[in-house]
């Protein structure tokens, strides 16, 4: 049994999706903090338990025969969790991390990664580290400025990153859980190439058959939103991974995805394309 902790995520969901085409539906466990929401995006076949990873005495009965864990740092308690795992028989456990740890070490949001990261490797669990760059998915921030006046405005708008699709992060982890040579193994995840967030603006437009301008801003503009909605670090974290304290082990592509599954890495274009409706 793999139990999939966020489930109707943008990682978690497709990875369910994936394990079930793959014939692994009756051996997959969603887990969710609402059971009716995740009806209507797990697929049939697919057990759906109810648990919160802020509360990891909840996991009990979810946690219950599982053998593989996939988990996401910094959603819940992870040291809690982890102990609830191992606890419960869990053998292997699929973390996805974070490139910060390898590119930022010195940043609040990476040491708290590298802690997961330790707690796992010596919990005496088998275990497999993703490290992604950033998500593509962080650009459904720009959804409602896109919607409403087709417009993005964003820090370090021509700084580009190897954006990687969680589509890719799901197939990576799929091989993970379901092959036995990736255990031990730590894998920095990135898409094909660079871009930066003025080619996806100019991506989107493409995709959605209207202009779609970027307006650069200065970081002094985008933080006070940010800090609102993540927290101050955090945002000073964000904004530095953009653009403002960006290396060159941030800016690598590498060609993981393709090494770990056998096709190539997703395309931010293809991203856009799959998630155009979110942007009408």
């Amino acid at each position: 049994m793999i139990l999939v902790t966020g489930a109707t995520g943008n990682v978690g969901s497709e990875l369910v999706r994936q394990l079930s085409v793959d014939g692994h539906g009756n051996a997959v466990r969603a887990l969710t903090r609402d059971a009716a929401r995740a009806g209507a995006v797990v697929p049939d076949g697919v057990e759906v338990a109810e648990g919160d990873l802020g509360r990891a005495w909840s996991l009990k009965s979810a946690l219950g025969g599982v053998r593989s864990l996939f988990l996401i740092s910094g959603v819940g308690d992870d040291a809690r969790v982890l102990d609830a795992a191992r606890d419960a028989g869990v053998e292997h456990v699929v973390l996805v991390s974070s490139i910060t740890v390898m590119t930022h070490p010195h940043l609040g949001p990476a040491r708290a990664n590298l802690a997961v990261e330790r707690r796992l490797r010596e919990s005496g669990m088998e275990w497999t580290i993703l490290r992604p760059t950033q998500f593509a998915s962080n650009t459904l921030w720009w959804a409602p400025s896109v919607r409403d006046a087709s417009v993005v405005r964003v820090p370090y708008a021509d700084v580009g990153l190897p954006t990687v699709h969680p589509a890719d992060i799901a197939s990576v982890a799929r091989a993970a859980l379901t092959g036995p040579d990736h255990r031990g193994r730590t894998y920095p995840l990135t898409g094909p190439k660079r871009i930066s967030p003025r080619q996806q603006a100019g991506e989107l437009g493409r995709v959605l058959g209207r202009e779609v301008a970027c307006v650069g801003v200065a970081r002094e503009e985008a933080y006070p939103p940010m800090a609102a909605m993540m927290g101050a670090e955090v945002a000073d974290s964000v904004l530095d991974l953009m653009g403002g304290d960006v290396n060159d082990a941030l800016l690598a592509v590498r060609d993981t995805v393709a090494r770990v599954t056998g096709s190539p890495a997703r395309s931010y274009r293809r991203w856009a394309e799959e998630n155009a409706d979110a942007f009408r």
